[in-house]
């Protein structure tokens, strides 16, 4: 058994898992947070992506023990109370989902992709990035679609926030 103690969406958090007990079943399992979801537990999918210490990370492919001592941050973590993340108000507004089941693990994609590319994303970029996140639905286009909405929104923001600042 391994102690494990970490921080979940601004919560501190710890307990006793067997060492083989991978991040994603931690989360579900031990604390009910059961927005990050279980596809193909072979790190394919991208249905469980998490953030780590502020990067996307396959949940399915580290093990709890690992993530010890980090800050993790789940769908669940995203919303400020009820607003949603604009990356999440873009999914919503462009129908990025259909059955939903890849969703968290999209947005959790999405919103590190847009923090690596603060100057904006295209087309090919997203595309590009997307490829570790598989959906059966929706054909990828209105993903697509959400992540560039959202990543231009953030960028308005962003560069709104610098004007008042300076």
């Amino acid at each position: 058994m391994s102690q494990v103690s970490l921080t979940v969406n601004g919560r501190q958090v710890s307990g006793a898992v067997e060492d083989r007990t991978l991040l994603v079943h931690f989360l579900r399992e031990h604390l009910g947070l059961t927005g990050t979801h279980v596809g193909c537990d072979t790190s394919q999918c991208g249905a469980c992506v998490v953030h780590v210490d502020g990067k996307a990370v396959k949940s399915c492919s580290m093990l709890a023990a690992q993530a010890s001592g980090s800050t993790v941050v789940t769908i669940e973590g995203l919303a400020d109370g009820a607003d949603l993340h604009p990356v999440q108000a873009a999914f919503k507004e462009h129908h990025g989902l259909q059955c939903g089941f890849c969703t968290p693990g999209m947005i959790m994609t999405a919103t590190d992709m847009i923090r690596r590319h603060p100057e904006g994303l295209d087309e090919t970029t997203v595309r590009a990035e997307l490829e570790g996140n598989i959906c059966r639905c929706t054909g990828y286009h209105n993903i697509v679609k959400a992540i560039l909405a959202a990543s231009a929104a953030m960028g308005k923001a962003a560069k709104g926030k610098a004007k008042k600042a300076a």
